[in-house]
């Protein structure tokens, strides 16, 4: 009844949804990271990829893991808002299980992990950027079109990977066209 509930109602995959109601513990699990502000689909990934993935490398189990339903729903949610990338929620994971849990914004503010998607401050970093390489500008603007990789890189890596990728993308569009 649960795998069903899960796969019509949540759109989850009947085999992540199998994996889940598995077993007890799991399912109590995810049903709490959802109450937490998860959405479901990215919560079946955070749990059986993620999370589960890390338990089993380091020969725990659900019941010993070191990481709290709500604190991984927590995460989950914060990817979902954008305050957090994918790689840094990975970061975030990976410091948890080696962490006492503690409040996830401020964890997320203490390894720097915050995402940027304010458009002053992106643009600020791609102009930074455009200025300093006009040759690759004008390229750019007379048809290599594969340039735009290049800058999208070098605005992430001038960000230390916290720019939001959408808004960099959106952003650079708009100052080169």
């Amino acid at each position: 009844a649960k795998v069903r509930r899960y796969v019509e109602e949540l759109g989850i995959k009947s085999n992540d949804a199998h994996v889940i109601t598995s077993d007890k513990e799991i399912a109590y699990y995810f049903e709490e990271m959802l109450e937490n502000g998860a959405v479901a689909k990215t919560a079946v990934t955070w749990l059986t990829s993620e999370l589960l993935g890390r338990l089993n490398k380091a020969g725990l189990s659900m019941e010993t893991s070191p990481v709290d339903a709500k604190a991984l729903g927590t995460l989950v949610s914060k990817i979902a808002d954008s305050t957090l990338s994918g790689k840094g929620g990975k970061e975030l994971l990976d410091h948890m299980m080696e962490n006492e849990s503690r409040d996830i914004d401020a964890l997320i503010d203490e390894l720097g992990l915050v995402q940027v998607s304010d458009d002053g401050a992106i643009l600020a970093i791609i102009d930074e950027i455009l200025a300093v390489n006009q040759d690759k500008v004008e390229q750019y603007k007379s048809g290599k079109d594969k340039l735009f990789g290049f800058f999208v890189g070098q605005t992430m890596k001038a960000s230390k990977g916290s720019a939001n990728p959408g808004k960099v993308n959106e952003l650079l569009k708009q100052r080169l066209n």
